[in-house]
C-alpha cells in the first residue's frame, strides 16, 4: 500500500472512536464487576481482587497476542480489537447473569477462589517473565507462538472450577435454603415452629438493628405511627443499607472515599503515563521491562488487596480503607524516592508504587458496596471511577506535562534528561498522598462503627434488599 493510499483520522473521527471504545469499556466493566458483586455478597473483597486483578493484567495479554500472533503489526492489532473482541464477548456475555447467592459460608466457593487466585499469579509470573525473555533474547515466532498458546491455557484454568461443578456437583448445596427464603429466616436448630414475620423490612435494615441503638430508637415509634396510618413518611437509608445515587451524594463518607480515591489513583496512574519518560530522564534506554514491573505489580496489588481486606475485615472487624491509609504513606516515601533520583532506586520505587496503586482499585469497590449498598451499585461504582481520569488530566496532563516540557526547554531539547524532570512534579504528589493519608484515616474513623456492626460475627450479614435486587 502505498503512503497516498492511507486513511488518517481527523482529530473529531480519533475524539469519536475513543469515545466509543472507552465507553465500551465502561460498559464491560461494569456489568461483569456489578453482577459478580451481587452473586457473591459475602466475599466482596476477594471478588473485586480477582476481577480488578484480571483487568490489570490484560495489557500484558494483548501484548503478547501482538507480539506473536500478530506479528506486531498495527493494522491487524485494531482489527483484532474491533471484530475479535466483540465477537468474544457476544459469546461469553450469556454466562454473565444474576444467580442466587449463598446464604452463608461455603467451604467449597473459599476452594474455588483460591484457586482462580492461584491461577491468576500463576498468569501474571508468566507474562511478567515472556515480556523479560520477548525483550532479552527475542526468541523466534515458533516459540513466540508457543508462549501465546501457554497463556491462553492459563486464561482458560478457572473454566475448571465449572467443569468441576458440573460433572461433580455438590450435595450439600441441596440442603442449603436460598436467601430470602422463610427457611433462611429461621434462627436456631431446633426452633422448626418458629413463622416468618407477616412483615419483612424492605431494605437492609433487617440486620442492621444492633447498629446506633439510640439512632434508632425513634424509628420504632416512626414504624408504629407509620402502621397506625397516623402518618406516611419514608425513613433515610443508613449507612450498610441501600442507598440511590442521590442520597449517597449528599453523604460526607461518599465524598470522602472518592477524594481518597481519587488522590491515590490521579497520583499512581500520573506515574504510569509517564513512567516511559521517567525511565529515560533516569538513564534507562529500554523501559520495557520497567512498564512490566509495575503491570505485574500492580497486579499483585489489585489482587492481594482484595484477599488481604477481606481476611482482616473477617477476623478484626479492620474498616477496608486502612489499607488505603498504608498504601498512601508507602505512595508517600515512594514519591520521594523518585524526586530524590537516588541511585539504584528507580525499580524498587516502581514496585513498591504499581503494588499501592493497584490497592486503591480492590479496596473501593467493596467498600463503596458496604457502605451504600448493591442495589444501585453501578451508577454509584461508575461515579467513584471518575477520580482515575479526572487525576489523569490534572496531575498527569497539567502537572507532569508542563514540568516536563518546561526542564526539556531549559535544555534546549524535547527529551528531558536528569532528575530535575519530574522532581517538583512527584513533590507534589507526595503532598497529594500525604493528604489522603489524612482523609483516609478520618473516613476509617467514621466508618468503622458500621464495619463493626457488618462483621460482628466473623462474616458479612447479608441485607436483604441487596440480595434481591
Amino acid at each position: 500500500m502505498q503512503e497516498d493510499d492511507v486513511y488518517y483520522l481527523i482529530l473529531w473521527q480519533l475524539w469519536l472512536a475513543l469515545v466509543i471504545a472507552t465507553h465500551s469499556c465502561a460498559w464491560l466493566g461494569t456489568a461483569v464487576l456489578v453482577t459478580n458483586m451481587r452473586n457473591f455478597p459475602l466475599s466482596r473483597g476477594t471478588v473485586a481482587g480477582i476481577l480488578k486483578g484480571y483487568i490489570g493484567l490484560s495489557a500484558a495479554v494483548y501484548t503478547e497476542i501482538y507480539n506473536s500472533v500478530l506479528q506486531e503489526s498495527a493494522s491487524k492489532l485494531l482489527l483484532f480489537l474491533t471484530l475479535g473482541l466483540p465477537v468474544l464477548c457476544f459469546a461469553l456475555m450469556y454466562f454473565i447473569r444474576a444467580c442466587t447467592p449463598a446464604s452463608g459460608e461455603d467451604s467449597s466457593e473459599h476452594g474455588h477462589f483460591l484457586f482462580t487466585q492461584a491461577a491468576s499469579v500463576c498468569l501474571g509470573i508468566y507474562l511478567l517473565a515472556t515480556t523479560v525473555v520477548d525483550d532479552l533474547f527475542n526468541p523466534s515466532d515458533a516459540l513466540s507462538n508457543t508462549f501465546t498458546g501457554i497463556m491462553v491455557i492459563f486464561l482458560l484454568c478457572p473454566l475448571a472450577i465449572p467443569l468441576k461443578m458440573t460433572l461433580f456437583p455438590s450435595n450439600s448445596k441441596k440442603n442449603l435454603p436460598p436467601v430470602g427464603s422463610s427457611d433462611s429466616l429461621v434462627q436456631g436448630e431446633g426452633n422448626s415452629n418458629q413463622t416468618e414475620p407477616l412483615l419483612t423490612p424492605s431494605s437492609s435494615a433487617t440486620c442492621l438493628g444492633s447498629f446506633h441503638e439510640g439512632e434508632y430508637a425513634s424509628d420504632i415509634d416512626m414504624l408504629l405511627a407509620v402502621g397506625e396510618g397516623a402518618i406516611k413518611k419514608k425513613r433515610k437509608p443508613k449507612r450498610g443499607e441501600d442507598f440511590k445515587f442521590r442520597e449517597a451524594f449528599i453523604k460526607a463518607d461518599f465524598w470522602l472515599l472518592w477524594l481518597v480515591y481519587f488522590l491515590g489513583v490521579g497520583s499512581g496512574v500520573t506515574v504510569l503515563n509517564n513512567l516511559a519518560q521517567i525511565g529515560v530522564a533516569f538513564g534507562v534506554t529500554d523501559t520495557t521491562i520497567l512498564l512490566s514491573l509495575f503491570s505485574f505489580c500492580n497486579f499483585l496489588g489489585r489482587l492481594f488487596g482484595g484477599v488481604v481486606s477481606e481476611y482482616f475485615v473477617r477476623t478484626r472487624t479492620l474498616p477496608r480503607t486502612i489499607w488505603m491509609t498504608f498504601s498512601q504513606v508507602v505512595m508517600v516515601v515512594t514519591f520521594l524516592l523518585y524526586a530524590s533520583a537516588l541511585s539504584g532506586t528507580l525499580y524498587a520505587s516502581t514496585a513498591l508504587l504499581g503494588i499501592c496503586y493497584g490497592v486503591q482499585f480492590s479496596i473501593m469497590v467493596p467498600c463503596a458496596s458496604e457502605l451504600f449498598g448493591l442495589k444501585h451499585f453501578g451508577v454509584i461504582y461508575n461515579f467513584m471511577l471518575l477520580g482515575n481520569p479526572i487525576g489523569a488530566l490534572l496531575f498527569s496532563g497539567l502537572l507532569a506535562g508542563y514540568v516536563y516540557d518546561f526542564e526539556a526547554a531549559k535544555q534546549q531539547s524535547s527529551t528531558c534528561l536528569g532528575g530535575t524532570c519530574f522532581r517538583l512534579t512527584f513533590l507534589v504528589l507526595a503532598g497529594a498522598c500525604g493528604l489522603g493519608t489524612i482523609l483516609s484515616i478520618i473516613l476509617t474513623i467514621r466508618i468503622k462503627p458500621v464495619y463493626q456492626m457488618l462483621y460482628a460475627g466473623g462474616s458479612f450479614r447479608l441485607p436483604s434488599s441487596s440480595s434481591q435486587s
